[in-house]
């Protein structure tokens, strides 16, 4: 498992509340979309990253993490498995306090970077499917 329970209760009630999400676009039939929202149902401030650089529900998108002018707590990433490595670095880079690679998403070489790095970390798995389980 990567991440395990106490992790992702970590993650998800004490390591702060800025989430930027990358790979969050308008494109409503993607995931991104719909965990964003339920991200904001739970009180989390949501940061869209995508090239595009969209305002997503109701957020100012960015088109990279270093363009985001203030600090975020949590990197949540849509991206396909081959490109998630380098988003963990730039998380890491960013000074973000954890990273959750969405369900799918599996890069174990960039968890062990990652965890080296003193981030917290979880792979393979979705918040919007833990967040409530915590409730």
């Amino acid at each position: 498992m990567y991440g395990d329970e106490a992790t992702i209760r970590r993650i998800l009630t004490e390591l702060g509340d800025t989430w930027a999400v990358v790979g969050l676009s308008t494109n409503r039939s993607r995931a991104a979309f719909g965990v964003a929202r339920t991200l904001q149902r739970f009180g989390k401030r949501i940061v869209p990253v995508h090239p595009k650089a969209e305002t997503v529900h109701g957020e100012k998108g960015y088109a990279s993490l270093a363009e985001i002018p203030f600090d975020v707590d949590v990197v949540d990433v849509f991206v396909n498995s081959d490109l998630a490595g380098p988003v963990a670095d730039e998380a890491v880079a960013k000074g973000a306090r954890a990273v959750w690679f969405q369900l799918g998403v599996v890069d174990e070489a960039a968890f062990e970077r990652t965890r080296a790095a003193g981030l917290d970390m979880v792979m393979d798995r979705c918040p919007a499917i833990e967040i409530p389980l915590l409730r």
